[in-house]
């Protein structure tokens, strides 16, 4: 048994979400690596921002789930409900060292700044698309769902615009993505998601190979460079892993900002009035209230001591960037707070750090601080239908992903 933190147990992962803040409290107090159980299942979790860059760069922490003793040893198999969030197949995500820059030079090569500048006025148009449907949906003060309406379909558009995807497939997309990271969703039901997912983007894969067009799932199959070219099965891994992060973490990217600028109206006035600028409160939302809470998994290769804490060979190592975002050593004792004067605010890790940063960032990045502002420039009334306390999140370990933000456009 690996060593403990003398003064506290494991502390068991809320898989319905009931008190995120609670939760992210208890993870802080616990100490910058404790004890967790995922669904049963034990884990380390990292809660300080300075010792997660460490490990994040750590080579004895690898992404290979036959270095994980519970998954060789067959404690933990294909049943377990978060398998799918580490065993996704062959691609950038899931190796590590000269191959995993291999495989990840490829998504760079695709999502160049050209690509990203391309995308932008198909941003602005999806967005404003989205809108016009907002205001019909919302007239004469109807209670809307920001989430089904906006923040939703937004990202959903833009990946698949980047990947070739046909819009038609979207709802078709959506459902099986909120089974997959729901937790209520029975195994053998996600298992043949996954399945549906490998089959879809194969198909894909396989109409892009012959009939080559302008998107980047063309440019991962074409990549250009000296080294070896992705397998299919490779660019399969890449596409589900790319589109399941590439729309997720954006839904929640978006409604967390307006959740935090609707909460503090004196700070969107500052935003509105020019003293700050709208990726200033992205940022600081990044940091505050994070999109991902609890990223699965890294395994140690070896036994990794940290002060009194020994994290054994075998053992799995999860980032939990929520409580990271919290950091009072790095943002102040006023780290709970949502503040757009925080002069930390962009040194947040929510991205991730080192070899496996996000290769979306710089999307996500662009779609939030262009339907944000976009969203609050058309309707500038634009207020909750419920008290903030009363929003729930979904039961998805892995994300901070709202239920519902159901909102009035006017007064």
């Amino acid at each position: 048994m690996s060593q403990e933190c003398p003064h506290a147990g494991p502390i068991a992962i809320d898989p319905m979400v009931t008190d995120l803040a609670g939760e992210t409290t208890r993870l802080r107090a616990a100490g910058p690596v404790t004890r967790i159980e995922l669904l049963g299942v034990p884990a380390w979790t990292i809660t300080e921002h300075a010792l997660a860059k460490q490990l994040l760069t750590d080579p004895r922490l690898i992404k290979d789930i036959n270095a994980w003793s519970l998954w060789t040893s067959g404690v933990v198999t294909r049943q377990w409900p978060l398998i799918g969030m580490i065993d996704v197949g062959r691609s950038m995500f899931t190796v590590d060292g000269a191959e995993h820059r291999r495989l990840r030079i490829k998504t760079t090569q695709a999502l160049t700044p050209r690509r990203l500048d391309t995308l932008r006025p198909v941003i602005e148009q999806l967005t404003a698309e989205l809108l016009d449907e907002l205001a019909t949906a919302g007239q004469d003060n109807t209670v809307v769902d920001l989430k089904p309406a906006f923040a939703y379909p937004l990202p959903m558009r833009v990946i698949s615009e980047l990947m070739g995807v046909d819009r038609t497939d979207h709802p078709m997309l959506l459902t099986w993505y909120k089974a997959f990271f729901s937790v209520l969703t029975p195994q053998d039901q996600r298992l043949q998601v996954i399945d549906d997912l490998d089959t879809y983007f194969t198909d894909l894969v396989r109409k892009k190979t012959a009939d080559p067009t302008d998107d980047l799932t063309t440019a991962l199959i074409h990549a250009d460079d000296d080294s070896e070219p992705l397998t299919e099965e490779e660019v399969v891994g890449n596409l589900k892993a790319l589109v399941a992060a590439g729309h997720e973490t954006t839904v929640g990217l978006i409604l967390n900002t307006v959740r935090a600028l609707l909460a503090q109206p004196d700070q969107l006035n500052r935003v509105r009035n020019g003293e700050y600028e709208w990726k200033t409160a992205v940022e600081e939302t990044l940091r505050w209230d994070s999109p991902v809470t609890h990223l699965l998994m890294r395994f140690a290769t070896t036994d990794i001591t940290i002060g009194d804490t020994t994290i054994e060979k075998g053992d799995g190592v999860v980032m939990s960037y929520r409580a990271i975002g919290r950091d009072i050593a790095l943002h102040g004792p006023d780290a709970d707070a949502f503040d757009l004067t925080r002069p930390t605010a962009n040194r947040h890790i929510a991205f991730g750090y080192g070899p496996h940063i996000c290769p979306g960032a710089a999307l996500g990045r662009l779609e939030a601080t262009i339907a944000v502002p976009a969203l609050f420039q058309r309707f500038p009334d634009l207020h909750l239908a419920i008290p903030d306390i009363d929003l729930r999140n979904l039961p998805i370990l892995t994300q901070n992903d709202l239920a519902a933000f159901p909102i009035h456009l006017g007064n």
